[in-house]
């Protein structure tokens, strides 16, 4: 399969020394001294992100797929080229993921730009990395196919299955509260992650593959398969060949990634219950693209649509679960009638012939029918009021029923560090239905918006037995988290949004019903409080990547994404008002 195109292959991308000729003679005499031969190098070049790193095991199989993918192009009559980016994984990053997901994305983009490539396939899995790359081949315009790690195995503890990362939260409350002992959770410990891959629920992993599938730029079926299964290895090498084929095809991320795509992937991210988290990275993708994601009409679209998939934190099963019952593909049959079956996939064919294609249903538990949902609305809910007029989420499928009709009052953290020092004091006051708020782990406050949302149960309460309070914060919390807590409260309280503005002893109220949170205090007092606050102060950098985040990050309504790397202009929105 030869090319002799001006801008393919090698061809792509010269380095300009006034002379072309001599400028593609440079680049072939190097490569070659790799051992390639001319024959090699007329063939379509298909590029291979690997995210690999021994910090990474989330990543662990990608020398693995490397091979698989490496086959599959090889096969399909292109060259394989592998090249390195940064690697995020989610346990090992300071000071959070969140706030190296933009600098992967650059890292991505530029190398696609910079190095000669018809197409990228793009290996991730962990949280940060699956959208850090769609962000950056978004917006490079290369053909590019998504593969995901795939999720691991899940393992079992004295004869109770687990698997990370819900399970570790619920032993982990478990231990707080003096339930098990030390000797229980270090065995424990030594169960919840028994592969490598990528957290075996639907936490925000499980629901970019996902995402990844349902927007069409991954391969059908390609989200579930677990990371260290022949399934998984398969559809790395079908991978490789499907990028060829898009080569022929110009099959371009923005051809891809269009207004229907996105509506698909915002109707499975409610019904899968999925991740919190899938919000704020597809507003950050489609930004790169110039599509604005309209909370208001994602709430809309929630109430109309279930959750069907029954996975921990929302059900009861695994990631290995919902692949046996016939992976994403059985939940998209499901979601049909709702769904723009004429959006285009990778393989060059729509979503709609994809579905008709895929194998037959078969009787399963795992996914529910459309008129038996696990929970009746979308996973994900939007907020508003006077403590969020930017808006605010909560997963409403993981939270608490009692809860979600509230009022409380407010026991206020200041930030992390205020937070970690108090919450476990026995003098801390606080009672069972008080309303924890934490304060600055924004964009900016933290920097960086960690995934510390998830407030853990004052000590002395979790000793009696409390699992759940309302908690609100304007930061994030893992998708593999469950309890009543609201998250993304914009503007953060660090750039003086009313969030900074709360004291402990104000009267909260969360109505889920009716979309609101509110703090029970009166205009005037709030103007006052406001006119005598003094800024929270972010410790500031003179150099490196910490200045550039301070001064260019966005609030979660905008995906937090860098101002400079988003689309000029904003040229729709999803979702479209259906009527």
């Amino acid at each position: 399969m030869s090319k002799s195109v001006k801008d393919a292959g090698l061809k792509k991308g010269l380095t300009s020394y006034g002379d072309e000729g001599f400028s593609l003679f440079l680049r072939k005499a190097f490569i070659k001294g790799a051992g390639y031969t001319d024959d090699a190098l007329s063939r379509p070049i298909v590029a291979i992100a690997n995210t690999s790193s021994a910090y990474n095991p989330c990543h662990g199989n990608a020398p693995q797929l490397i091979e698989a993918i490496k086959r599959g192009v090889m096969l399909a009559g292109g060259l394989p080229v592998e090249f390195p980016t940064i690697s995020i994984a989610e346990s090992f990053s300071h000071p959070t993921s969140m706030y190296l997901r933009n600098l992967m994305s650059i890292d991505t983009e530029e190398m696609i730009r910079a190095q000669p490539m018809d197409a990228v396939v793009l290996i991730g899995g962990c949280d940060k990395t699956v959208p850090a790359q769609l962000m950056g081949a978004a917006a490079a315009g290369v053909p590019a196919i998504q593969l995901v790690t795939g999720a691991m195995l899940t393992g079992s503890h004295r004869g109770e299955r687990v698997g990370a990362c819900t399970d570790c939260r619920r032993f982990w409350a478990r231990f707080r509260g003096e339930e098990i002992d030390a000797r229980e959770i270090d065995d424990v410990n030594d169960q919840l992650v028994p592969t490598v891959g990528t957290c075996s629920v639907m936490g925000t992993a499980s629901t970019m593959a996902c995402l990844a599938e349902a927007l069409g730029i991954m391969l059908p079926g390609g989200a579930s398969a677990p990371a260290v299964t022949a399934d998984r290895i398969r559809i790395a090498e079908r991978t490789g060949a499907t990028a060829v084929a898009m080569i022929e095809r110009k099959l371009t991320p923005e051809r891809i990634l269009t207004l229907d795509a996105f509506e698909n992937a915002l109707r499975v991210l409610l019904a899968v219950g999925g991740s919190t988290n899938g919000i704020i990275h597809l507003t950050a993708i489609a930004g790169r693209l110039g599509i604005e994601i309209d909370l208001d009409e994602v709430d809309g679209m929630a109430r109309e649509t279930p959750v069907l998939v029954d996975l921990k934190p929302s059900g009861e099963h695994y990631m290995e679960d919902l692949h046996k019952a016939g992976g994403l593909t059985t939940v998209l049959r499901e979601l049909k009638p709702l769904l723009k079956l004429d959006a285009l996939t990778v393989t060059g064919r729509t979503l709609g012939e994809e579905l008709e294609a895929a194998p037959a249903s078969f009787a399963q538990r795992v996914v529910r029918p459309f008129d038996r949902p696990i929970y009746p609305q979308g996973g994900i809910a939007v907020l508003r009021g006077n403590l969020a007029p930017g808006g605010a989420i909560i997963k409403q499928s993981a939270a608490n029923p009692v809860l979600m009709e509230h009022e409380g009052r407010a026991v206020v953290f200041e930030d992390a560090e205020d937070l970690a020092r108090r919450i476990d004091d026995p003098a801390l006051d606080v009672e069972a239905d008080d309303v924890l708020v934490l304060k600055n782990i924004g964009p900016v406050g933290a920097p960086g918006m960690p995934e510390a949302g998830y407030i853990p149960i004052p000590k002395k309460l979790a000793k009696l037995g409390v699992k759940d309070m309302v908690r609100i914060s304007d930061g994030r919390m893992s998708g593999t988290a469950a309890g009543t807590i609201v998250l993304h409260v914009t503007p953060e309280s660090a750039i003086g949004g009313p969030l900074a503005l709360v004291r402990s002893g104000d009267r909260i109220r969360l109505s889920v019903s009716r979309r609101s949170i509110d703090m029970l205090v009166d205009d005037a007092e709030l103007r006052r409080r406001a006119e005598a606050a003094s800024p929270y102060v972010v410790a500031p950098d003179e150099r490196g990547y910490r200045k550039l985040f301070l001064t260019s990050i966005l609030q979660a309504d905008k995906g937090c994404d860098f101002d400079f790397l988003r689309a000029p202009e904003t040229t729709a929105k999803v979702p479209r008002p259906r009527g």
